[in-house]
C-alpha cells in the first residue's frame, strides 16, 4: 500500500470515527428543533421544518433560573478552588526540594483512581452529621475533592515541562524567585491551565449522581433535565431543548478558553 493509500485509509478512519461521535449530539440539537410528529415518527427526519415550542416549553419549565444559578455558582466556586490551591500545591511540589515528594504524588494518584460511586455514602454520611446536606457548599467541597488530585497532577507535569533555567536567568537579571516564576514560568502555563480548568468545568457542570442524591430541593441543571421524564412518558422535545442549552455554556466556555490558550503560547515564547 503506497503512502496516498494509506493516508486515504486513514483520513476515512478518522472520519468514521468523527461521524460517531458527532451525529448523537447531531440527533439532539435537530430533535430540539422538532415538532411532536417529527419526534415520534417511525420514519426519521433528519431535516425538519424548525420550531421553539421545545425551547419555549424547556425554559418555562419551573425552577429553570433557578437551578441555572445554582450550576454556574457552584461550577465557578469548584474551577476557582481546584485551579488555586492544585497550582500551588503543583508548584511547590514541582519546584520545591522537599522530602515527601513522591509520596505525596503516590497519595494523589490513589484519591484519583478512587472511584466517585464508592464514595457517595460516606459523602452523605459526613455531611449529613455535619449539617451540610442540601446545601451547595457540600457540592462545591464535593466537586473540590473530586478535581484536585487531577488538577494538580496535571499542573505538576506542566511546570516540570518548563526548564529551570528560564526562571534562574530572570533572578540573575534582578528578579525575585516569586517575580521570575510569575513572570517567566506562569505565561508558559497557559495551556496546562487551560486543559485543567476544562476538566475542573466539564467535571462539575456536568456532574449527577451527588446533586440528585445530597440533595432535596436546592438542584443543580443536570437534575433539572430528570423533570421531564414523568409518569405519563417524557417530553423528549423539551428534553432534546434542555440538552442542548445545557451544552452550550461549556461549548462557550471551551471556546473562549482555546482563544486564551493560544494567547498564552505566543505571550510565553516572548517573554521566555
Amino acid at each position: 500500500m503506497n503512502r496516498i493509500a494509506r493516508r486515504g485509509l486513514v483520513n476515512l478512519v478518522g472520519l468514521a470515527a468523527a461521524f460517531l461521535f458527532a451525529f448523537p449530539v447531531y440527533w439532539m440539537v435537530i430533535s430540539a428543533f422538532k415538532d411532536r410528529n417529527d419526534i415520534q415518527t417511525y420514519t426519521p427526519v433528519f431535516f425538519p421544518v424548525p420550531t421553539l415550542d421545545n425551547f419555549v416549553h424547556a425554559i418555562d419549565a419551573p425552577h429553570f433560573m433557578e437551578y441555572l444559578g445554582n450550576s454556574i455558582f457552584v461550577t465557578l466556586s469548584t474551577l476557582a478552588l481546584a485551579l488555586v490551591v492544585g497550582f500551588l500545591a503543583a508548584a511547590v511540589v514541582a519546584r520545591a526540594r522537599i522530602r515527601g515528594r513522591r509520596s505525596f504524588l503516590v497519595l494523589v494518584a490513589i484519591a484519583q483512581m478512587a472511584p466517585f460511586e464508592a464514595l457517595l455514602i460516606p459523602f452523605f454520611l459526613v455531611l449529613r452529621d455535619a449539617g451540610m446536606d442540601n446545601k451547595l457548599t457540600s457540592l462545591i467541597i464535593i466537586y473540590f475533592i473530586f478535581t484536585l488530585p487531577f488538577t494538580i497532577w496535571s499542573l505538576r507535569g506542566f511546570i516540570a515541562g518548563i526548564p529551570v533555567d528560564l526562571e534562574e536567568a530572570a533572578m540573575v537579571d534582578g528578579a525575585s524567585r516569586v517575580g521570575a516564576f510569575v513572570r517567566v514560568t506562569l505565561p508558559l502555563l497557559w495551556p496546562g491551565l487551560v486543559a485543567t480548568a476544562t476538566f475542573c468545568f466539564i467535571t462539575a457542570w456536568n456532574e449527577f449522581l451527588y446533586a440528585n442524591s445530597l440533595m432535596r430541593d436546592t438542584y443543580t441543571l443536570p437534575v433539572w433535565l430528570v423533570s421531564f421524564q414523568t409518569n405519563f412518558g417524557t417530553d423528549w422535545g423539551a428534553t432534546m431543548a434542555a440538552s442542548t442549552m445545557f451544552t452550550l455554556p461549556v461549548l462557550v466556555f471551551f471556546l473562549v478558553v482555546q482563544g486564551r490558550m493560544v494567547g498564552g503560547l505566543t505571550a510565553g515564547a516572548v517573554k521566555g
